[in-house]
């Protein structure tokens, strides 16, 4: 019984953020569905960006790696705007009122947070 308790204490959903018609985020769910991966999807367009998640990732990736600044949202903004976000503070603000201008998908694989689909780094991560 022990030894079942300590499994289910060290399991971890995956956890998908992302937008769903977001080409990546396609990429990302089909190629999870493809290897008999089990995840979880937040939309954040619907369900919002949680501050204690988007402060998670900030740390675990950087602000820099997190905004996406080559993304449509990012590029719409005028300059003025794009020339605010100069640090972790001031990019947190932006992407939690601009949840398009995170880079996606962003992926919680329980111990770490990757930005961005590698089919390559995710084949060594489950292996």
């Amino acid at each position: 019984m022990a030894y079942f308790i300590n499994i289910c204490q060290n399991f971890h959903m995956i956890t998908l953020y992302g937008i769903p018609n977001c080409d990546t985020v396609k990429k990302a769910r089909a190629w999870l569905a493809e290897h008999g991966q089990a995840y979880r999807f937040h939309d954040f367009k619907k369900q919002g960006v949680p501050a204690e998640a988007l402060a998670r990732w900030m740390q675990a990736v950087g602000w820099e790696r997190l905004l996406n600044r080559q993304g449509t949202t990012w590029r719409k903004l005028d300059t003025a705007t794009q020339a605010r976000v100069t640090d972790a503070a001031s990019a947190q603000a932006f992407i939690h009122s601009n949840p398009s201008a995170i880079k996606r998908p962003v992926m919680d694989w329980g111990k770490d947070i990757t930005v961005g689909f590698d089919s390559r780094a995710w084949l060594e991560r489950l292996a």
